[in-house]
């Protein structure tokens, strides 16, 4: 069985702890930042996830979003896993998270996974052939701004990006047919990539809500890049700016640095 497959698999299987978990308040705790929360089940996927991975790459370095300390990505492959992306959206029974595994080769994206298991959506990625959902062939819109969707995040860990979020999503709305915000990153670019919006941004954003969801995107012939016009940091945090290519060319700039 192929590697992405593989990989899969695993994401698919350990959706069931998702899917299966009760009493999801019980378990909950704070971490830095406002509204970031963590509970026993991001936990205890991420145990499972990394359990499985390593069977199916020994040599792999693992990056958890539930971990202090932090691999390198720099060399070889590395696995950069969000084990729930959306925990607020998970803890409040709002059904759209998703479990994220980004596989790095050399520090480049070269495999990308993203699952949301309450409806059973299946993204996935490998660099230079493509983009799936549910194992069919997705592309990103081909549609001007102005006929577009723009999806983003309000970088809730980081209260003082607010005021510059709306004032961008203000701007970004005007001269679009409107706005969407779902609460996960990942479902954010995997929506970029099956053509269901047109524009994602958010002004800072960690590896692992990005690293999976962002090769989505490219393999599906889309663009990402930082609000910046850079390319996406897989080692530290950035922003984020995922569009199909005609109105990512039609984005307005922003006099904004991708550094916390």
């Amino acid at each position: 069985m192929e590697l992405r497959e593989q990989i899969i698999g695993a994401v698919r299987d350990c959706a069931e702890i998702i899917i299966t978990a009760h009493d999801i308040e019980a378990g909950i705790e704070e971490k830095d930042g406002a509204a970031n929360f963590v509970t026993k089940y991001d936990k205890k996927v991420q145990d499972e996830l990394f359990k499985r991975l390593k069977s199916i790459l020994p040599e792999a370095h693992l990056v958890g979003e539930e971990e202090s300390e932090h691999d390198n990505v720099d060399l070889g492959y590395a696995f950069i896993v969000d084990p729930i992306d959306g925990t607020t959206n998970f803890i409040k029974d709002y059904k759209m998270s998703a479990i994220s595994v980004g596989l790095l080769k050399d520090g480049k994206p070269y495999i990308g996974v993203v699952y949301n298991p309450y409806l059973k959506e299946m993204f996935s990625a490998e660099a230079g052939k493509g983009a799936w959902l549910n194992g069919d062939a997705i592309q990103v819109s081909n549609k001007e701004l102005s006929e577009g969707l723009v999806l983003f995040g309000t970088s809730p860990y980081n209260r003082q990006l607010a005021d510059v979020t709306f004032d961008y999503m203000r701007k970004l709305y005007d001269v679009s047919l409107d706005v969407r915000r779902s609460g996960s990153a990942a479902l954010d670019l995997c929506s970029i990539a099956a053509g269901r919006a047109e524009v994602y941004f958010e002004m800072i954003l960690s590896p692992w809500d990005f690293a999976a969801g962002a090769l989505i995107v490219t393999e599906a012939g889309g663009v990402v890049s930082t609000l910046d016009r850079e390319e996406l940091c897989y080692d530290k945090k950035c922003s984020m700016l995922a569009a199909g290519k005609c109105a990512y060319a039609q984005v307005p700039g922003i006099s904004y640095k991708n550094s916390p």
